[in-house]
């Protein structure tokens, strides 16, 4: 198992996240992750949060090894073409250390206060499906066209090409029945995020039996969660606001062993990387113990 941080980019400041996410590369973390949200991901409507794709570029920017990834850019926010060639300028600024990460979104309060047509999740996750579609296209070929219900390419070209020949592209999301279906059949990973490890458990077999539907080989596929980390009730409440009870199954609380437990559990189902999801007001003291005390309890 593997380690990261995904830094939320509420309520903070680009300098804040600089020296942030340079520590977390110094304590040996092997990833670190913004998100895409234009107002605080917390179920409330406070609109303090940071642009995805420019915090993801000072990111890259501001590191030099660790995974520079994204959990995950809304499908809908941005047409396909645009987030193709952002992610191949990110990709160039880190060296090659990209991972974009694409889910159909669900926040409704960005949606509706920016005039962005929310939909029918049935709607949403279509849009998810073509858009990988079409940023893989335009990231791997010379021309790419297609032709959708909701995007068209012809003779579509995207240049230059990523750093890496191939750039990885994560799904977000636990859907069975379709998101799951969508990480088995396009992308290189999948991410879900504050599940505790029985759910997890569960969704990893369903991702794999939509492998071997499609004579996909699952072990292909990177398999990975986000969770919280709350030293207290208080803590909780501070980081998820309005979705504390929630993202409660999927947060790790409690003494070091009991943590260690629970991300031995991660581990054991089948998790590559456990990432860290964390908000302002970063707990740092939190992160340096995680680091210090129970990655090398864990054991890789």
């Amino acid at each position: 198992m593997r380690f990261g941080v995904h830094t939320g980019l509420q309520n903070t400041s680009i300098p804040e996240l600089q020296t942030l996410w340079r520590r977390i590369e110094e304590l040996g973390f092997d990833w670190i992750s913004i998100w895409d949200h234009f107002y605080a991901a917390d179920g409330t409507d406070d609109p303090n949060c940071l642009e995805a794709v420019a915090s993801h570029a000072a990111l890259a920017a501001s590191t030099t090894r660790v995974r520079c990834g994204s959990l995950v850019y809304s499908a809908g926010y941005r047409h396909p073409a645009v987030l193709a060639n952002a992610a191949v300028t990110l990709d160039q600024i880190s060296g090659g250390r990209v991972t974009l990460g694409l889910g159909g979104g669900w926040s409704k309060i960005e949606y509706r206060a920016y005039g962005i047509p929310f939909g029918t999740v049935a709607a949403r996750l279509r849009i998810l499906d073509e858009a990988i579609q079409c940023v893989r296209g335009l990231l791997t070929q010379e021309t790419t066209d297609f032709s959708g219900e909701f995007f068209t390419l012809t003779g579509a070209r995207c240049e230059p090409k990523p750093a890496r020949e191939h750039l990885p592209i994560w799904v977000g999301g636990g859907g069975e029945i379709v998101t799951l279906r969508i990480a088995a059949q396009h992308a290189d990973g999948w991410n879900v995020p504050f599940v505790a490890p029985g759910t997890w458990a569960h969704k990893a077999e369903v991702l794999d039996a939509h492998c071997e539907r499609l004579d996909r080989d699952p072990a292909t596929l990177e398999k990975t969660v986000n969770v919280g980390l709350a030293s207290s009730e208080e803590d909780l409440q501070v980081q998820f606001g309005n979705i504390s009870e929630l993202v409660r199954p999927g947060v790790l609380t409690g003494g070091v062993q009991e943590i260690v437990d629970r991300v031995g559990a991660y581990r054991d189902a089948g998790a590559e990387y456990l990432i860290l999801a964390m908000r302002a007001p970063f707990d740092r003291e939190a992160l340096e113990r995680f680091a210090a005390e129970v990655i090398p309890a864990v054991g890789v």
